[in-house]
């Protein structure tokens, strides 16, 4: 009886010091929370082989194996990297050459060689099941020369002359194609429960069109995301279609700046912050999407690949910094990797999963922390010093702080803050990345970065001596020993 008792007592004990000293009240996630891993259902993973109809691993330009059923399986390896969102490249049905899924014949059904819509719904449903979101890609500008509209007689006028030798470009002037196009995809989300769409070429679609397509599908789903896939750097026009209902665009007017900050070392991030301070000003910038590459363009590794750098470095960097300023992180599948690759179809490579794992682990890490940290996602962003590939910023979000210090120079750094500057009433920087504690000494907070690495601190009250913590040792020692104490005394008698 005395031994259970005891048993019980070391048990509370534990459990009662394990608890945390409070719990926090989770916000709802919105779209800003999300990192997002864009892939190519083709290129991916090849779950099934049964619809490898006709592909061709050796062409690029031929379909090559990947399916939904291969992203299934790979549902828990993307949500351990840290992605909160899957981003699909087209599930239509497309014609032969269609691997990409920009050359469809029918907006009512799945590619056979990705899998039947059951499938598709089945990947939906584990994708939620992980409490993941899932978006796919839209496009609302053409379809193939193949396709049974085309050559319907009362569907003429739906089409304007051929885009291409393989596509003919959609005519919005006509309502009725209007009309199908929503229908569709309203249809898409009733059926399957997707949580948004990427919309290819938005701009090639007038805004009126995309006032009413945004009406109609959210008036399915009221939190569903719309992300324009607009290449231009024209602020206006981004301006203008996000007016006219699409929540976000892609922030290609960052994306080379970007690339350039952190291809190579000592590079100036003031253009970078031109652009974001100007997209504030301008722009609805939380829900945009910033990126290094994508499937229209060079991978970012052929960057680095140029400078003579060593990639895995220099996407530790340009990764700190992705998931730490205010735009939706949207990384192209392979990343984790470095994968290389020119132009299309370089650029597309099937996934190869067998690699060295030190940038997923970073990759794992990094992701892990954009989700504890609120600010990193719903905070203001405030530079406190900038200068030749050197920054630290400030992330706030209500009583939470995060101070973000990335060194892309040749050599060591070090950046004396004062409290005044940083504005909290705090005393402790924590590295959650690499560990270790700053203090503040005399109000002024040092921090020290060797040459290519980044930290993100977590500002906290100073921690000092737990006295509770030391108690509740001692209390768990005294009664191990007791116990010791009484089991070898009744020993004895016996």
């Amino acid at each position: 009886m005395l031994k259970k008792a005891l048993t019980f007592c070391l048990m509370a004990i534990l459990c009662f010091y394990s608890l945390p000293a409070h719990a926090e009240v989770k916000e709802d996630r919105n779209w800003q929370d999300e990192t997002i891993y864009f892939l190519m259902i083709d290129r991916f993973n090849n779950g099934d082989s049964k619809n490898d109809q006709n592909i061709n691993v050796f062409d690029p330009l031929s379909f090559q194996g990947g399916d939904f059923q291969g992203i299934i399986d790979k549902l828990d390896y993307l949500k351990d990297l840290g992605f909160t969102t899957v981003m699909l490249t087209p599930i239509f049905k497309n014609d032969d050459k269609g691997y990409d899924g920009y050359r469809i014949t029918d907006f009512y059904k799945t590619d056979e060689h990705f899998g039947s819509i059951k499938e598709f719904k089945k990947l939906v449903d584990e994708v939620h099941k992980r409490n993941l979101k899932i978006i796919i890609d839209f496009p609302t500008n053409q379809v193939s020369a193949e396709s049974p509209l085309v050559n319907e007689p009362d569907k003429k006028d739906w089409f304007k002359e051929k885009a291409a030798e393989h596509v003919f470009a959609i005519d919005h002037n006509n309502p009725d194609v209007n009309k199908y196009l929503i229908d569709a995809a309203k249809w898409w989300i009733t059926k399957t429960n997707i949580d948004g769409y990427l919309l290819s070429n938005a701009n090639q679609s007038p805004t009126q069109f995309w006032n009413q397509f945004s009406t109609a599908v959210k008036s399915i789903k009221k939190n569903f995301y719309l992300l324009g896939d607009i290449n231009t750097k024209d602020i206006k026009l981004m301006k203008n279609y996000q007016q006219a209902g699409l929540d976000g665009t892609l922030d290609y007017r960052l994306n080379q700046p970007l690339r350039d900050a952190y291809s190579t070392i000592d590079q100036s991030l003031k253009p970078v912050l031109a652009i974001e301070k100007e997209n504030k000003n301008n722009l609805n910038s939380t829900v945009m999407g910033a990126f290094f590459d994508n499937h229209y363009m060079k991978r970012y590794t052929r960057d680095m690949v140029k400078t003579n750098q060593f990639p895995g470095t220099r996407w530790k960097l340009a990764l700190t910094y992705l998931y730490t300023q205010e735009q939706i992180p949207i990384v192209y599948y392979g990343s984790e990797i470095a994968i290389d690759g020119g132009n299309v179809p370089d650029n597309r490579k099937m996934m190869n999963f067998r690699t060295e794992k030190e940038l997923i682990d970073y990759m794992t890490m990094i992701g892990r922390v954009r989700q504890q940290q609120p600010a990193l996602t719903k905070g203001s962003m405030k530079i406190l010093y900038e200068k030749d590939g050197m920054i630290v910023y400030k992330r706030q979000y209500k009583d939470k702080t995060n101070i973000i210090a990335i060194n892309n120079t040749g050599k060591t750094q070090v950046v004396k803050l004062s409290s005044d500057q940083i504005n909290i009433n705090k005393e402790e920087f924590r590295g959650l990345l690499n560990g270790g504690v700053v203090r503040a000494e005399d109000g002024t907070f040092k921090l020290a970065l060797e040459r290519e690495t980044s930290e993100i601190y977590n500002v906290v009250d100073k921690t000092g001596i737990n006295f509770m913590f030391i108690a509740a040792l001692i209390l768990i020692w005294i009664v191990f020993f007791a116990f010791i104490f009484i089991v070898k005394k009744r020993g004895n008698r016996k």
